[in-house]
C-alpha cells in the first residue's frame, strides 16, 4: 500500500510540475506577443509622425517615387534602427518556437515543400532600415505558417529569406527587422 501511495504522490507531483510549466510557457507566450505588438505599434507610430501622404495614382513611376520618399522618411525617423528593435530576444524565441512547432506539426511537410519551391536566394546580408534588395524576389510566407504567427497591420508582411524571417514594410520596401535562423533546416 505504501508503494502505491508513493507512486500516486510522485505521479501527482510530476503532473503538477508539468501543468505549472505549461502555464508559465503560455504566460511567456502572451508576454512575447504583447511585447511584439507594442513594438509594432511603436514602429507604426514613428512612421505616422513622418506625415507620409499617399496620393492615389496608378503611374508606376509615381508609385516608385512615393515608395522612395516613404523609405527616406522612415529611415530618418529610425536612424539608429538595428536588429532586435522589434524582434527582441524574447520575441525571437517565441517566433522560432512557433515556426518550429508548425514545421513539426501535421502540415509541416506541406510548409517545407512550399518553401523549397520558392526561388533560391543567395546568401544575403539583410540590414534593418535598409531597402530589401530590388533584384531579389519577395518570397511569400506559407499560409499554414502565417496562421501560427501574430497578425500584422496591412503595411507589414512576414517574408522568408533562406532561413531568415523578415518583417517587411510594403509601403517603403524597407526591412523593419528580421530573425536569422528562424526557419530550422529540415
Amino acid at each position: 500500500m505504501k508503494l502505491y501511495a508513493s507512486r500516486s504522490w510522485l505521479s501527482l507531483s510530476l503532473l503538477s510540475v508539468f501543468l505549472f510549466s505549461c502555464v508559465l510557457a503560455q504566460k511567456g507566450d502572451k508576454d512575447a506577443v504583447k511585447e511584439f505588438q507594442d513594438r509594432i505599434d511603436n514602429y507604426l507610430s514613428a512612421k505616422k509622425k513622418q506625415d507620409i501622404a499617399k496620393k492615389p495614382t496608378e503611374s508606376p513611376s509615381k508609385l516608385a517615387e512615393e515608395k522612395q520618399k516613404t523609405a527616406e522618411k522612415i529611415q530618418q525617423a529610425r536612424p539608429e534602427a538595428q536588429r532586435g528593435d522589434i524582434f527582441t530576444p524574447a520575441v525571437s524565441a517565441y517566433f522560432k518556437q512557433q515556426i518550429e512547432s508548425t514545421l513539426r506539426g501535421p502540415e509541416g511537410s506541406k510548409v517545407r515543400a512550399s518553401l523549397r519551391h520558392a526561388e533560391p536566394l543567395p546568401n544575403l546580408q539583410l540590414r534593418v532600415n535598409a531597402k530589401y534588395p530590388r533584384n531579389l524576389p519577395l518570397q511569400s510566407t506559407p499560409p499554414t505558417l502565417l496562421k501560427n504567427l501574430p497578425p500584422l497591420p496591412k503595411d507589414l508582411q512576414y517574408r522568408i529569406v533562406g532561413s531568415t524571417l523578415v518583417l517587411y514594410d510594403m509601403s517603403s520596401g524597407l526591412v523593419a527587422d528580421f530573425i536569422p535562423g528562424a526557419v530550422p533546416a529540415a
